[in-house]
């Protein structure tokens, strides 16, 4: 199966390097400054899971390549729609879009653009970045990929997806219910996020603080009674099971959006967040802390375009 992965970021990078790795017919598609990267030091990756270390094929958008089986996309969201024009000529009626991002919005995006039948569900679960020489550093144990059909069927394309993801040193998981799967992600990312990007700290400290762990289950309530209204298929206890999962995480994690955030780079507050509370404005549903959280993403993006922060400014910037 010839398998094309967007990019070469810590995610695609590393579960494109571990499907090369096992020998699949990987190509990273790149952009010039990475493929020279890439070209000159191979693609690194050093984890808990062992370290690795290739010379991946590689691919620049509008180079001549045939019809890749599967496409995999890790982007950030506000990436999606340059990623979309970069990969468009690689795709053909057999062509699966496998997405990871977080989130249910770009689904809408990538059907609209390329048909129903070609969008698979799939998301995952990994702590990696990427050093400043474009080394991918994965740290803990965590390293899931979940897919499937968003239909729930077992189908003989999906099978054929599995049989090249197993064997691999990652988690490849097959789902049935990927759509639940996804909204189920989506609530915990939601929460986890928007607390630690609102409160500026890792999970720990808010957790310990009688008003940061309210503020924790009241978004979990909030952003589950969201979904729910526009019938999401969540879970009845779902939010008992997120906030057992929040009370377990390592006391120093921070969310990516969070990290972001300092890093001064753009955020998916409006992938995230905004499309939760344009669903709820229509319902009318009031939603007070999922709106502060907003607000105070969309603060900090007003701040970058205005410049006196020094930050990026971001894609909606007059």
């Amino acid at each position: 199966m010839k398998i094309l992965v967007v990019g070469a970021g810590a995610i695609g990078g590393y579960f494109g390097g571990r499907l090369t790795e096992k020998g699949e017919d990987v190509t990273f598609l790149v952009r010039e400054k990475r493929k020279q990267q890439l070209d000159q030091d191979g693609l690194i990756i050093e984890s808990i899971h062992g370290d690795l270390k290739l010379r991946p094929k590689t691919l620049l958008s509008g180079e001549s390549a045939g019809p890749f089986d599967v496409i995999l996309i890790s982007t950030k969201a506000y990436q999606l729609k340059g990623a979309m024009e970069s990969f468009r000529s690689y795709v053909n009626e057999n062509t699966m879009i496998l997405p990871l991002l977080n989130g249910y919005a770009h689904l809408d995006t990538l059907i609209n653009e390329f048909g129903e039948e070609h969008i698979l569900g799939g998301l995952c679960f990994i702590e990696a970045t990427l050093d400043h020489r474009g080394k991918i550093l994965q740290t803990s144990p965590a390293h899931d990929l979940v897919f499937g059909e968003r239909s729930g069927k077992i189908t003989d394309r999906i099978l054929s997806l599995q049989a090249s993801f197993s064997g691999t040193k990652a988690a490849f998981t097959l789902s049935e219910n990927i759509e639940q799967d996804m909204w189920h992600k989506y609530l915990f990312i939601t929460t986890f996020s928007g607390v630690t990007s609102l409160f500026r700290s890792p999970i720990g400290p808010i957790r310990e603080q009688e008003y940061g762990l309210k503020t924790i289950q009241k978004l979990l309530n909030e952003t589950a009674f969201i979904m729910r209204k526009v019938e999401a298929p969540i879970d009845v206890h779902i939010e008992e099971t997120q906030l057992k999962r929040i009370m377990g995480l390592s006391y120093e994690m921070k969310s990516s959006l969070q990290r972001d955030m300092e890093k001064q780079q753009l955020t998916e507050a409006d992938h995230f967040f905004g499309y939760l509370l344009r669903h709820a404005k229509k319902q009318g549903i009031e939603s007070p802390v999922l709106s502060a959280i907003y607000a105070n993403l969309e603060v900090y993006g007003q701040v970058s375009c205005s410049g006196t922060g020094g930050q990026v400014p971001r894609p909606t910037c007059p």
